[in-house]
């Protein structure tokens, strides 16, 4: 029997990293489902925007997800506004390029604090809200680069592999619980993140609204893996069933192998790496993370 789909009307839902991208189309579509959207952004002025733009419902605060305290004293001015949260979607992140021996350690930090340690952070504190309840919903944005290795990306890599191992942790250490765990895994999705990358074959890029359809889609029928687009699935679980030199001449067939390390110096990117290198704790991260 078809699981009964779950209404989002009234729910309050917080999307970190929402004042644009694939944060601001979620935002959007949560809102023509009756949501009542919280909106955490480093970029106040662009998520007031935003907000104003989806209407009355929707609420935008100053949030620099690698400051801890900040971020709980985020939570817990959205649950003093709109109420208790019902769903936490941890979105923020960066994504600079380089080969790994080219990589700045202040880099490496970065990608740490911003794409991994909130994750953590984020989730522990939604977990301590929505336990005591017995219900809620946790979505962790990580990526297809969370499930394989792509060259020009290692520590993106390595913080989406863990925001997956993360998620998959406390999925079983909820069970029964009522709060629900999902991971989402696009693949290249069009934002500016992903300016200067090509195409792979078989593979193609999304747009954030395919990303935010997904997301409301497993809110309202539940479930743990959300791959964008769905075919990825399969891709994965074929290339698991291969041998390791298998797998490696298909990821080169594909181009995927490519995707990331052609683009690490583009100068289409330039802008991006840019606004990215200034995202450590203590500057900014045009996508949510890292303080002014």
């Amino acid at each position: 029997m078809a699981k009964q789909v779950r209404s989002l009307r009234g729910k309050v839902i917080v999307v970190t990293g929402g004042a644009q991208g694939i944060g601001a189309k979620t935002a959007a579509a949560l809102v023509q489902h009756g949501a009542k959207v919280a909106i955490g952004d480093l970029d106040v002025v662009r998520a007031e925007k935003t907000a104003g733009e989806l209407g009355p419902d929707t609420l935008a605060l100053e949030l620099d997800v690698t400051d801890t305290a900040g971020f709980i004293a985020f939570l817990d001015e959205v649950e003093r506004r709109l109420g208790p949260i019902d769903v936490l979607i941890n979105n923020a992140g960066i994504m600079p390029l380089a080969p790994l021996h080219e990589e700045d350690d202040s880099s490496t930090r970065r990608q740490l604090e911003i794409n991994l340690h909130a994750v953590i952070h984020g989730t522990r504190e939604a977990v301590r809200r929505m336990r005591p309840r017995g219900s809620g919903h946790i979505v962790n944005v990580a990526s297809m680069a969370g499930k394989a290795g792509f060259p020009g990306a290692a520590t993106y890599c390595a913080t989406k592999h863990g925001v997956v191992g993360l998620s998959e942790s406390v999925h079983l250490e909820l069970r029964g619980s009522g709060v629900d765990v999902s991971c989402v895994m696009p693949a290249i999705v069009r934002t500016e993140l992903a300016s200067g990358l090509g195409e792979a074959k078989m593979i193609k890029s999304v747009q954030p609204e395919d990303v935010a359809a997904a997301i409301v889609d497993a809110l309202q029928r539940p479930r743990f893996d959300v791959f964008v687009p769905k075919s990825l699935d399969v891709t994965g679980r074929i290339t698991r069933l291969l041998p390791r030199a298998a797998a490696e001449w298909m990821l080169r067939a594909l181009g995927g192998d490519q995707v990331l390390a052609s683009a690490a110096h583009s100068s289409a990117r330039a802008g991006y790496e840019a606004r990215a290198a200034e995202s450590a704790p203590g500057v900014r991260d045009e996508d949510g993370g890292g303080k002014k």
